[in-house]
Order: structure tokens, then sequence, then C-alpha cells
């Protein structure tokens, strides 16, 4: 039964015998040593025992009589209805709620409060930093202004938190979850795409925009670079005169010198290379141009040289100068690469016919082309060619 369907009285449901001290030990004038059993106002009448006694061997009853409350207590006859009425009753003589929701009259006078009706609260009044009220913001009757005085506020009741998180809840707030669900939007937008449902930037970007923009982005590219990029150019040599004898400040550096013994060789010199850079839209940039010659029948490299940094115009045919170092070392002067570039570096009056032989070689250009990875190479072999320097008659 619900707490507030039971009876007012607590002896109707065999509560608790009264613990007053003064009622137990001494009873009532007029009755020494025993109680007086009303039976008048028992329960279950009168030739039943009383209840209030339990020293006469009968069996307690559940009667109602006036020993069964204190003095100060409930006096009034018990109305013996249905719970609906007791309930009814209760609530409109009873209300426990009512010094705490201002709902109806108040009980409690400790705090020397005691009224029937609501408090109304006044309206909530600006105040200054120098305590000097401003005008109210809302008046209670249109037209009149209200004096803007700080009263009693009324004592809202808080509402009551919230239930518990529950697991579930708990989990989709963590950083995990928060991840997968993000990772699944993004797998399920990528499969919108591949499908044509969607784009990636809006509804413009889509499967089919992509494939025609990167088509137009590789064309563009490859129209770009044919522009551009530069082409390894072509090299010939001049055939009337490949060596040519080095100038100023390049032959300062070097000094002529040829010996026997050791066997050895040593003097500078220049080649005249024309390029083709006819290919080329832009101006072509060597960071160097790398030379090496190697004699063409020993094999043996005899001379080496570098150009540098240097530019050269588009479409034309220019002339790039290669300065060579010529430098040999040999056991003695049977070695026949010595002997091959002696022959031709000699004087012309040491032979009959006022003619020297040719020298051989092969030539090797490595090209560092700003724009390229990695070097560019290329060859070339000259079978008649002058020695660029002549010794004197009395040279050894």
């Amino acid at each position: 039964m619900d707490y507030d369907r039971k009876s007012a009285v607590s002896s109707f449901y065999g509560g608790r015998r009264s613990v007053d001290a003064l009622n137990n030990d001494f009873p009532p004038p007029g009755s020494p040593g025993r109680t007086r059993a009303d039976s008048a106002s028992s329960f279950y009448g009168a030739d039943r025992a009383s209840r209030v006694n339990a020293f006469e061997g009968a069996t307690p009853t559940a009667g109602y009589n006036r020993g069964s409350y204190f003095d100060a207590g409930r006096k009034e006859p018990v109305n013996f209805k249905s719970g609906l009425d007791e309930e009814a009753q209760a609530e409109s003589a009873w209300d426990v709620y009512a010094d705490f929701n201002n709902a109806g009259p108040r009980y409690s006078t400790a705090f020397g409060i005691a009224d029937n009706g609501y408090r109304q609260v006044p309206s909530p009044t600006p105040y200054s930093h120098d305590g000097a009220a401003y005008a109210k913001l809302s008046t209670p009757s249109v037209g009149v202004e209200e004096p803007a005085t700080p009263g009693n506020v009324e004592m809202v009741t808080v509402p009551a938190l919230g239930p518990e998180w529950k697991a579930d809840e708990l989990r989709n707030m963590s950083k995990k979850v928060k991840r997968e669900e993000k990772m699944e939007e993004v797998a399920t937008k990528w499969k919108q795409w591949k499908r044509g449902q969607r784009g990636l930037c809006g509804k413009w970007f889509t499967r089919r925009f992509l494939a025609w923009f990167i088509f137009g982005l590789c064309a563009a590219i490859a129209l770009v670079l044919v522009f551009t990029v530069p082409r390894v150019p072509g090299f010939s040599v001049n055939s009337l005169q490949p060596l040519a004898p080095a100038t100023k400040p390049f032959n300062e550096s070097i000094p002529v010198e040829f010996s026997r013994a050791p066997a050895n060789f040593s003097f500078p010199g220049e080649m005249q290379l024309q390029a083709d850079t006819g290919g080329n839209f832009l101006p072509l940039t060597f960071n160097n141009i790398h030379g090496t010659i190697y004699d063409l029948q020993t094999t043996r490299q005899v001379a080496q040289g570098d150009t540098g940094k240097l530019t050269v115009p588009a479409k034309q045919f220019p002339i790039v100068t290669l300065p060579l170092n010529f430098s040999y070392v040999a056991t003695n002067d049977s070695d026949q690469t010595w002997s091959n570039w002696y022959n031709g570096c000699r004087n012309k009056g040491a032979y009959a016919d006022n003619k020297r032989p040719s020298v051989q070689f092969r030539l090797i250009l490595d090209m560092h082309i700003a724009g390229l990875i990695g070097k560019r190479s290329t060859s070339t072999d000259v079978t008649d060619a002058d020695c660029p320097i002549e010794l004197p008659l009395n040279s050894v």
C-alpha cells in the first residue's frame, strides 16, 4: 500500500506503543496498579480485552482507546473511511511541502513567518556601482512606475539533475568513436563519388569533371614543357683547325714543356666547337662543359678542360671555346703515347718535307645543362689535327 493511502493512526496497524516513560511507569489516577481499559472505544467491542494492558494474559488487540495516545496528541474521533477519503482529507488538511514550495499556508513558525499566501517576487532591478537603483524594467500596472526597492527574493526550486550517462553514450563521446565515425563518413563520401553521385568540391568536381580536368592539365603541362624544357644541342669540330693555340690568360698559367727523362709533356691549347641550338625555344644555359681528349691509338688520356657556366642563344650556331690542358707522364721516351705527341708537336724544319705528322685523338664532352637532371655526353673522333704548339729546332 502507498504511504499516502495508509491510515493516519499508527496503532491501527499494530504500531509501536507509546514510549512515554511517565505514562508507562505511573498509571493514571483512579486505577492504581493497572491501566484503565476503555472497552467502549475498542474496535473489537466491549467484551474483548484491551490492548493497552499486556499483563492480564489476554492477547492485545488493535482497539482504540485514550490510553493509546499521548495527552498532547490527537484526541478527535477517528473517521474510518476508504483510502481515497483519507487521502483527500489528508491533502486538504495538511501539506508537508507547504513550507518549501510556497504553494499553500505556512505552518512553520521557526523564523517568525506564518502566513497563508504566496509572496510575489519583485521584478529584477539593475543597480549601479554606487548603489543607486535605476528605473524598473517592468511594472505591474500600465502607466504607473513603482520605485525600485529591493525586497524579499523568492526561493525557486532547483530542478533535479538528469539521469546518469549510459555506457553507450559515454562511448559515443570518446575520441575513438568520433574518429571511426569520421572515417565511415569519408568512406561513404568516397563511394558516392566513385558512383558519380556527388563531387569532391561541391557538386561540380565529379568523377567525369576530374577526368577532363586531368586531361586538360596534362595537355597544358605538355605544352609548357615543349617550350621550356631545354634540348641537348649538337656540337661539331672545326675541320680546318680542330686544335688552336691557347690565348691569354690561359696560356700564361700553363708552361710549355717536353722532356725525355722522365718522359712527359705539358702545354695549353684550345678547341673551337660549334653548337646547334635550333631545337630550343629559350636561351640554353650550361652549368659546365667538361672535355676529355684520349689518344686514338693508345686510348690514354692526354688532355682535359672545362668551360664553366655559360649561356648560348636559342635557334643559332654559337661558337663555344673549350680550353684544354695537355699533360702526360710516361716511364721513358719509348712510350707510344709520348712519341705520337712529341712527333706531332716538333718543329717543321726537323722534317724533310717541312710537314709535321697529324695527331689523332677522341674528344668526349660531358654537358651539365640547367633544367635537365644528370649529365649529357657526346663524343667525336679527330684523325687529322695539327698540334697547337710548335717546338723549337734545338728541342730534345
